[in-house]
């Protein structure tokens, strides 16, 4: 078997697990691909599991399994790096919430024993595909954004749904997240929890103006179009933080079901509940003491 590690090494602790999977990896003699930007994490001593290649596709490319160690931040970067390769992704979790990033790296060694016994299941997660009217397509693994720019004042955007006129949104954003987004941005708007692979998008305003104006649940299966009209000041289009600045209105983006997926690997003692109660401290009573 082979790994492939992708981390970002400006962010989050993750030399300490990097090592613990050279470790566990020389015991194991399980090869370990990983790109030159790393270097900085390796602690120089003989690893004879280690290949360092020229970037992160070609690390990919080589390994059977991938492992993003870091938070959701990276396992957003992974979902980009693999929108279109079929391989297994691994989540440690080495920063804070880390709703993606299943796996504790204090639990490191059991899930890499896990994976080289193949006791593991696949989840797969589909991404969202927006279309704007200069043809350009961007992919969301967990939401767009359109929101303000450098102003206090709102935005004001318009959406229908398959043809059918929804609302004109007066809010600071509004945000369309996928089922895996809904326990992101979305959440923190008071936006719903969506099971993972449902076929739904979720249209959560931004602290509206109108506070009968609530999330909306939509099926992913058909075209939201969302429309931004020339305003007075500047509005951004994002997608999982890449960052667009509209410059030609009206903007339009055309947003469904993506036929990109990616699979995340589930351990045997994971589940997507589980990790909303440890994560969201679900049943927890602080008047309880342990």
């Amino acid at each position: 078997m082979k790994f492939a590690v992708i981390a970002n090494p400006q962010k989050y602790s993750v030399k300490e697990p990097f090592i613990d999977l050279l470790t566990w990896s020389d015991e194991h003699e399980v090869k370990v691909y990983f790109c030159s930007d790393l270097k900085e994490l390796y602690d120089g001593k003989d690893h004879p599991s280690v290949v360092i290649v020229e970037d992160e596709e070609s690390a990919i490319d080589k390994a059977d399994i991938i492992i993003a160690l870091g938070g959701d931040g990276t396992m957003l970067y992974t979902a980009r790096l693999m929108k279109s390769i079929q391989k297994p992704i691994l989540g440690v979790n080495s920063g804070r919430l880390g709703f993606m990033a299943y796996t504790q790296k204090e639990n490191l060694h059991q899930a890499l024993d896990h994976l080289v016994n193949d006791e593991y299941r696949i989840e797969k997660r589909y991404l969202l595909e927006a279309k704007d009217n200069q043809d350009n397509i961007y992919h969301a693994l967990n939401e767009f954004l359109f929101s303000k720019k450098d102003s206090t004042s709102m935005v004001t955007v318009s959406a229908e749904y398959n043809g059918m006129f929804i609302n004109n949104y007066w809010a600071d954003g509004l945000i369309v997240a996928s089922p895996t987004g809904s326990t992101a941005y979305n959440l923190s708007s008071d936006g719903p929890i969506v099971m993972p692979n449902t076929d739904v998008m979720v249209v959560t305003p931004i602290n509206p103006h109108t506070l009968t104006t609530r999330p909306l649940v939509l099926s992913s299966n058909k075209f939201l179009k969302v429309t931004v009209e020339k305003q007075e000041h500047e509005v951004l289009f994002s997608y999982d933080g890449q960052i667009k600045e509209i410059s030609d209105y009206p903007y339009e983006v055309k947003i469904k079901r993506s036929n990109f997926t990616i699979d995340l690997i589930e351990l045997p003692n994971q589940s997507y509940f589980e990790t909303l109660r440890n994560k969201l401290m679900w049943g927890m009573d602080s008047r309880q003491k342990s």
